[in-house]
This record gives structure tokens, sequence and C-alpha cells, in this order.
């Protein structure tokens, strides 16, 4: 997948403007993702989590200048990413500024569920989902960098190679299903769809069924 087939399932997106003297220090202390050493213009994913490791939000970082960053997340999230980032944020030279969304851009839902990216509200939600098992800690950690919130949970499931409760995946499901519905394996409950494009769905499958493809980027 290239940055323009991903661009085209995005969407709106709300942004967060870090800038300041101690912005790539202070942003490298908070996500899970590395900071230092970024070219201006580069673009790398991450997760921003609580101490406990679960997700408060999945941005995208870009730095934009020397002592400037843009951190964009779904529309409607910004806040949250917002006030995440303030809570932690003492004695730091760094200013911090939202910028909503304009709507201008439509995302191409049933593309982005045929890829199996995870949107807000759907698949990632906020305070309860987990990096293991959304497909995206590849992507969006780097496991060589120092100390950040929740970075235990992260370490703790990696060096183990444990796998995750449940799994994000693709599935094919029956003409009329929701999200909200259960997935059903046999005669056992083990998950539910968390969002649908006709007969295409994603959804959180029990660790303990095969059902549906496994998301991974």
């Amino acid at each position: 997948m290239d940055a323009a087939e991903l661009e085209s399932v995005l969407g709106p997106r709300d942004v967060v403007v870090v800038e300041g003297g101690d912005a790539e220090s202070y942003l490298h202390s908070q996500l899970s993702q590395s900071v230092t050493g970024m070219d201006v213009g580069e673009q790398r994913w991450t997760f921003v989590l609580q101490p406990t490791g679960k997700i408060d939000v999945l941005a995208r970082l870009t730095r934009a200048d020397d002592a400037r960053f843009e951190l964009d997340t779904d529309a409607g999230f910004g806040d949250e990413l917002l006030a995440r980032l303030e809570r932690f944020k003492i004695r730091v030279d760094a200013t911090l500024t939202l910028q909503a969304a304009d709507g201008a851009a439509e995302a191409d839902e049933a593309a982005r569920i045929a890829i199996g990216w995870p949107r807000m509200g759907a698949e990632i939600v906020a305070g309860d989902t987990i990096p293991a098992g959304t497909g995206l800690t590849k992507l969006a950690v780097d496991f060589t960098k120092g100390c950040y919130p929740g970075q235990e949970l992260v370490e703790r499931m990696d060096s183990r190679a444990a796998e995750a409760p449940k799994s994000l995946r693709r599935l094919t499901v029956a003409e009329g299903t929701s999200a909200g519905d259960p997935i059903v394996d046999g005669d056992q409950e083990v998950g539910t769809v968390t969002s649908v494009s006709g007969t295409v769905a994603l959804g959180w499958v029990k660790r303990s069924s095969d059902l549906g493809d496994v998301v991974q980027f």
C-alpha cells in the first residue's frame, strides 16, 4: 500500500501542531514512534498511549520544520489528542494548537475496510484498545527507542511474542450485517463486527478462532 492509496481511505483529519525548542524531545518522550532524526517533510505513524498501554489516539507525525511537528488523526479526535499531549507537558518549551478538519475530503470507506485500516471510534476505541492485534505495531512502534507512556505493555507482549486476546480481521459477512453484530464461529460468539461495506467487514475476533484474515501492515 503506497501513500496515495492510504490517503484516499483516511478522509478529513484533525491536526495538532507542536512547535518550540523542546517539541522534538517532548514528542519523543510521549510517542511509541521515534521522533529524533526525522528529516523535514518525513512522516511516521505512531500510537499515543495511556500509561496502561491502551491507545488514546492513532496519529501520523510529520516533521514540518526543525522545531515544528504536526500530528494528524481522524476527524473528531483532535481534541482527545491535544488533551493527552497537554496532560504530560510540564516545564516544556512547546506550544500545542489544534486545527480541526475542514471536511473537504471524504474517506473511501469501502477501500478502507478492504485493506483493513483501522479507524478511531470504530476499530480503535480510545482507552480500551491495545496496540497488539491492530496490525499496526510494525508501522507505528519503534522497539529500540527509550521510555514513553504505555511502553511496558507493548514491549512485554513483543518480547514474549504474546498473541493479543483479540486481533483485527477482514471478514466476509452476510448482506445486512451491521457494525456491532456478533461474529459467530460454529456455535460460539467469538467477536464483534466494527465496520461493514457490503459483504466485506472488519471486526475483532478472539485468538481461539481462525475466522477471517488477520490485518497486518
